[in-house]
């Protein structure tokens, strides 16, 4: 059977307010008084009932996080940083999947806030005005965690996507590349997607260099359409001798692309990317790519979250935190 809070006061001869006291560290409790409650808390292997503490404080002190694909190793890092902050603040973690479908997204957001998390923390993904919409019905705190809302309406941590794509194909440029391909993500994202390619633009435009139609191709992320889409360059006539990809696993995709068709990088394509997964450094030859502080930004965002929950002063809602260029060795001068 259940052991109840009626159970333990009873064994350890006190009443069922001193037990509740103890339970949720109320420091108005005699220390041989909380002794004998947690040893009667030990012996009969009672556990406190997280609901019904919750009703009474009406604080559940959890968290909901949502992340858009869970099988993308740059979110396990994010989730690392959450869920450390997390820890130090005595809040617990949902953690919840939802395959990049928006429809999902909105669920799995609204089922969240019926659980009665305390915060909820949106984790990457394209912030669309339902989105927006959704978060504006809760009555709890919600952090961006390395995305935004394209008017900044609800506060977020992340990086300067356009900058990390500029300094990315600046450094390309500066290695005498003049024809530079770009493995985009989808336009309609405005974080990898449209401010990646903005700052590849814009690299290109400060150098003199004509923006192509041609030389940009949309991928989805990840590493089959990196592949793919460096067959298509592959096959032009006037190939390019740069790729700049959206992200480090479109990026790997396109290195072995190349290996495929017998050439090599960087010798006959340098191959630049964003992100730093742990995956950049493990692939022949190693990748360069402009580095997100993955595991910061979790921690900062979870740390603004605690913030919102706990009523505190906060300086900035929206966050950008530095990025770095990691250069190994898959760009080479021409």
């Amino acid at each position: 059977m259940t052991v109840t809070i009626y159970d333990v006061a009873r064994e350890a001869g006190v009443s069922m307010a001193t037990v509740s006291r103890v339970v949720n560290n109320n420091p108005n409790v005699k220390p041989q008084t909380r002794k004998k409650v947690f040893e009667a808390i030990e012996r009969l292997g009672y556990r406190p009932n997280a609901v019904a503490r919750g009703l009474a404080s009406k604080k559940t002190t959890t968290v909901g996080v949502v992340i858009p694909d869970i099988s993308n190793s740059i979110f396990s890092e994010v989730a690392r940083g959450i869920e450390d902050i997390a820890n130090m603040y005595h809040y617990n973690i949902i953690l919840c999947n939802a395959d990049k479908k928006k429809e999902k997204e909105i669920r799995v957001i609204n089922t969240l806030l019926e659980k009665q998390v305390d915060g909820l923390l949106f984790m990457g993904g394209t912030v669309t005005d339902d989105h927006v919409q959704a978060f504006k019905t809760s009555s709890v705190p919600i952090v961006l965690c390395g995305t935004t809302d394209d008017k900044d309406q609800i506060p977020s941590v992340d990086i300067d996507h356009e900058a990390a794509a500029h300094d990315a194909v600046k450094l390309l440029i500066g290695q005498g590349h003049s024809k530079i391909g770009m493995i985009s993500g989808t336009l309609h994202d405005p974080a990898n997607g449209y401010a990646r390619y903005q700052g590849y633009k814009k690299a290109l435009e400060e150098a003199g260099i004509e923006v192509t139609e041609e030389l940009v191709r949309i991928g989805n992320y990840r590493y089959e359409s990196g592949y793919d889409v460096m067959k298509y360059f592959l096959g032009l006539s006037d190939r390019p001798s740069a790729i700049f990809a959206a992200t480090d696993e479109m990026a790997i995709g396109a290195i072995h692309a190349i290996q495929d068709e017998g050439l090599r990088v960087p010798d006959d394509i340098s191959v630049i990317s964003v992100d730093n997964i742990r995956m950049a450094s493990m692939v022949r030859p190693q990748l360069t790519t402009v580095a997100q502080p993955m595991y910061d930004i979790g921690a900062v965002s979870m740390r603004l979250l605690t913030k919102l929950m706990n009523k505190e002063n906060v300086d900035m809602s929206k966050v950008l935190l530095p990025h770095e260029v990691i250069q190994r060795k898959s760009v080479a001068h021409v």
